[in-house]
């Protein structure tokens, strides 16, 4: 998983985003874009370090995406449906509409909870899913940036080369539009970043190309959410050697207010690895760098050596709290 900051460049005379409807619904493919009207570049990229502009970026259904999220995550249901802190507060225990094999339980444990349903829409591949409740304030920018910045990331994903924006969107009236004008929240960044990871224990090196946002709600909470580029987007990868392609059919984490100092995370995440590794081998793996997100996360969110107040107060001085982040897994 990738979570970026997407500070965009964009020309008045290039369009960096087209928003395109789907017709397909939910395919086999888990696709939430239309392969007949897919976009390819219009205009010359303008090559840079890390960020490149002049490219038409294709929007997915967001209707699709968000009714997947739900179905997955009550946690983000609750955020979308704008619940108070009590109500939230109690998310976790009503039972689940999906029959989801329970791996870990233990209210002791920084992750309360780790559930799976195996092949998810038949895609050969889990869905996991992570609970926790944390203490301190709800800053979703502040947990998107352990995934983010690669200094962060680097200290709780042992797996992590490189992270980066590749196509950031600053005009998001298109967006908010096509997601119904507050239907789902405010989405207060868009766009798509490249991953690489290097080996890692029995897992070689993989790299994703993920449409990702975030959107914001008026409860306090907030929803990351992310989804693979299809194949016909592959011109968008950066030049240099390929290496095997993960793909997340769906990633989402949700973070919703349950008190004054306290909040609740629900992190799901279905991706294909890619190559032959059997998911035996690699669940596991991604259990257990989960885990260490949320590991990470505890400590910081109780302001231990004062980083969550940092925090907060250098992102108030640019008026990004709530504004300006992207994830993409």
């Amino acid at each position: 998983m990738v979570l970026l900051r997407f500070n965009i460049v964009m020309t008045a005379a290039t369009l960096c985003l087209n928003i395109l409807p789907s017709t397909n619904g939910l395919s086999n493919t888990a696709t939430i874009f239309d392969m007949h009207t897919a976009v390819a570049p219009s205009q010359t990229v303008e090559q840079s370090s890390f960020v490149q502009s002049g490219v038409e970026i294709e929007m997915p259904d967001f209707d699709a995406l968000f009714d997947r999220i739900q179905e997955v995550s009550p946690l983000a249901k609750a955020a979308i449906n704008e619940l108070s802190p009590g109500e939230a507060s109690r998310v976790f225990d009503k039972p689940d509409l999906l029959t989801w094999k329970k791996i870990e339980e233990n209210k002791k444990n920084v992750v309360t909870q780790v559930a799976k349903i195996d092949n998810y829409q038949n895609l050969g591949c889990p869905i996991l899913r992570f609970r926790a409740s944390l203490e301190g304030p709800c800053v979703g920018n502040a947990f998107a940036s352990f995934i983010m910045d690669i200094e962060e990331r680097s200290k709780w994903d042992p797996s992590i080369n490189q992270v980066y924006e590749a196509y950031p969107i600053r005009d998001l009236d298109a967006a908010n539009i096509q997601m119904g004008f507050g239907k789902y929240g405010d989405c207060s960044c868009l766009g798509v970043g490249y991953c690489q990871t290097k080996n890692y224990l029995a897992v070689s090196g993989r790299e994703q190309l993920t449409l990702c946002g975030i959107q914001n709600f008026e409860n306090g909470g907030a929803i990351m959410w992310g989804t693979e580029m299809e194949d016909w987007h592959n011109h968008l990868l950066p030049p240099g050697k390929r290496t095997t392609r993960a793909r997340s059919h769906l990633f989402s984490t949700a973070l919703v207010p349950t008190g004054d100092n306290t909040f609740d995370i629900e992190y799901c995440l279905q991706i294909d690895i890619g190559g032959n590794l059997p998911t035996w081998i690699t669940t596991p793996v991604l259990t257990e760098t989960v885990k260490n997100l949320f590991r990470h996360a505890k400590h910081f969110f109780k302001n231990e050596d004062s980083k969550l107040e940092m925090f907060i107060k250098e992102h108030e001085s640019k008026h990004e709290i709530g504004h300006g982040i992207l994830m993409t897994p």
